[in-house]
């Protein structure tokens, strides 16, 4: 069901099927809410309330922060607005501001557009199609880019949903994050290198609490399944309850972040759980940034199962 509302937000589309009901909105395409069996699962937001803290956002066609905001590709050089300006950074991409369209919906799932214009810093015109479903299985995005443009155009791609478990603390949250190495990064929180996570506080190969520490940490070297799934998982100590976020094998890494820079209500209230196909500043580096090329059609997927 869609209602057009006078909200901060844009239009509101409800999806709904087996106990399973979400909630995308027209600015930035967000996810502003979804819970099970009428639980919240996601630490959204109200339709008339700016997305806080870029919750639910898509993160396009960066993910994180570029140092500066400036980089080179194909030997030529870019600068971007610095959407970070206090630590003077380009952060979090291009879209998550802008209007999408609808252009499918059930009651289950809708689809929604981004024509993402070549502009200065990014000379490159893309289509972003990204359908959101729900089901049994739980809530299931599934991400589409083709690069319009004669060149080829350097992507990344992340989103930035936040989760709880219903009167669980942060610091009681049991924590599972199958990656070997962490980021280290800089007051500015870019990249300055990688350790093992291996018989460190940040080693969560194996489920524990997060206790007082202090999350904004990118993982690497994350294992992912048979089936090219790698999973994060939150759960309850003291239940059986538990929220997985899943994402498929063009995802690298993952962002958690435990909200200590966040402010009122929504210090350590819940944890950002960000799948990332690279890393920090990867414009500028190139780890594992993506080349899209000219007509190229990209996807991938990822979910959340409570």
């Amino acid at each position: 069901m869609t209602s057009v509302v006078a909200a901060k937000s844009g239009t509101q589309w409800s999806i709904e099927a087996d106990g399973h009901s979400a909630v995308v909105v027209e600015v930035g395409g967000v996810l502003r809410g979804y819970s099970v069996n009428g639980v919240k699962v996601l630490d959204g937001f109200e339709a008339d309330e700016l997305s806080p803290a870029s919750a639910g956002q898509i993160l396009a066609p960066w993910p994180n922060r570029i140092r500066d905001g400036k980089y080179t590709f194909e030997g030529q050089s870019y600068q971007l607005p610095l959407t970070e300006p206090a630590r003077h950074n380009a952060i979090h991409g291009l879209v998550n501001w802008a209007r999408w369209s609808e252009v499918a919906r059930t009651d289950a799932s809708v689809t929604l557009e981004y024509q993402l214009p070549a502009q200065i810093g990014y000379p490159w015109w893309l289509t972003l199609r990204t359908t959101w479903t729900v089901s049994a299985d739980g809530l299931r995005c599934d991400q589409e880019v083709v690069n319009n443009s004669d060149s080829g155009a350097p992507w990344g791609y992340s989103v930035h949903p936040y989760l709880e478990l219903p009167g669980v603390a942060v610091d009681d949250i049991l924590l599972h994050v199958p990656g070997k190495t962490r980021i280290v990064a800089d007051g500015r929180l870019l990249p300055i290198g990688a350790n093992p996570v291996a018989g460190t506080e940040y080693d969560f190969n194996e489920p524990r609490r997060i206790g007082a520490l202090v999350l904004d940490t990118t993982f690497g070297d994350i294992e992912h399944d048979a089936r090219g799934i790698t999973e994060v998982t939150i759960a309850d100590p003291g239940s059986d309850a538990k929220v997985v976020v899943w994402a498929d094998g063009k995802f690298k890494y993952w962002q958690v972040f435990s909200g200590d820079t966040l402010h009122g209500e929504r210090f350590r209230r819940s944890v950002a759980i960000e799948p990332m196909t690279c890393p920090p500043d990867a414009f500028r580096t190139g780890r594992d940034l993506i080349v899209l090329a000219p007509g190229e059609r990209w996807t991938a997927s990822w979910g959340i199962r409570a």
